[in-house]
């Protein structure tokens, strides 16, 4: 039995659901919400912060700052609060309000921004603001999750590895990708592993990552309006695209089997199978990630008022999960 005196000291990651009885593929689902954050991100988090101690930027009397559309903002609060530190998160209207009240709850102050910028959208209005905020008080220290080589180097560590132990003979892995570092930790250690393993990035239709246009997207996690500069394509194998009313689909699809994720989770599902569908066989190994569960997306992903007013009242009609994808 473990035992802990600090929250971030415990992480389930040895856990899988098999996803064949569900989407009739063979499709193995890494979870990642098994923890007091509720999410992977507390990997990234903890690598961060322990970076930022060790380098001496962050002190007793700093202020930890960060941008974030949630998971990482509640991370970060947690271990905030088990260390000491006082943290505010900037993120936007988009954010659920569970979320929202669990930072605050955990002690953290949120801001919330209202208006996205014209270019950069709700992204790069965040920003906007965290460095507004650096520049007005040196006691904050950004940790900055778009260009921290900690939040790649967390999934390189922990993450892949311990896949690549469950799955020696693994051939595909599907991963989501938001600020990338998931996804740029997962590729450079398979790249670097023994034998070929095939990295599928799984994004929402309308984020701007690989080059699409921009678009509305109101799910947060994955996705973004500004291009991540953690992302070096040369890793990646393929893209899946994903529009938000099939990742909607594939969240209560498991939900009507008793699994209930968050969207992100959604998103990579739904791209995964049709990836599979089109180019898997029986005997092929493959992963994607869960980053979070479900409960905290109680009043959009599974309200029902909140899917009709913005995907229409037959976004839940009985369908084949879809996705576009691109080489």
């Amino acid at each position: 039995m473990p035992v802990i005196s600090v929250p971030q000291r415990f992480n389930e990651d040895e856990l899988y659901v098999d996803l064949r009885s569900i989407f009739g593929q063979s499709l193995y689902l890494k979870c990642e919400g098994f923890n007091f954050a509720g999410s992977i991100k507390l990997k990234a988090a903890s690598e961060m912060i322990e970076a930022a101690e060790r380098d001496g930027v962050l002190t007793p009397g700093s202020i930890l700052i960060e941008s974030s559309s949630g998971n990482l903002g509640v991370a970060i609060s947690m271990i905030a609060a088990s260390k000491g530190y006082q943290f505010l998160c900037v993120t936007d209207s988009r954010c659920n309000l569970s979320t929202r009240r669990l930072m605050e709850a955990l002690g953290s102050r949120v801001h919330i921004i209202s208006e996205p910028d014209a270019v950069g959208g709700f992204l790069g209005a965040r920003i906007d603001y965290v460095r507004a905020m650096c520049a007005s008080d040196d006691r904050y220290v950004w940790l900055n999750q778009y260009t921290n080589p900690g939040n790649w180097q967390a999934h390189y560590r922990t993450t892949a590895p311990a896949i690549a132990r469950q799955f020696p003979l693994l051939d595909v892995l599907f991963v989501g990708a938001g600020t990338t570092g998931t996804l740029m930790g997962c590729a450079r250690f398979f790249k670097e592993w023994h034998r070929p393993v095939r990295i599928v990035a799984v994004d929402s239709v309308g984020s701007v990552t690989f080059g699409g246009a921009p678009g509305r997207r109101m799910i947060p996690g994955l996705g973004t309006s500004v291009r991540p500069p953690l992302l070096d394509e040369s890793y990646i194998d393929e893209v899946v695209l994903v529009e938000e009313a099939d990742t909607i689909r594939a969240c209560h699809r498991l939900a009507r089997r008793g699994f209930l994720f968050g969207g992100s989770t959604g998103t990579a599902v739904s791209g995964a199978t049709r990836w599979l569908e089109q180019h898997g066989s029986p005997d092929v190994t493959a992963v994607t990630i869960a980053p979070d569960l479900g409960e905290r997306y109680l009043d959009t992903v599974y309200q029902t008022n909140w899917l009709h007013d913005l995907y229409g009242e037959d976004v839940l009609a009985e369908e084949s999960v879809a996705a576009t994808w691109t080489a």
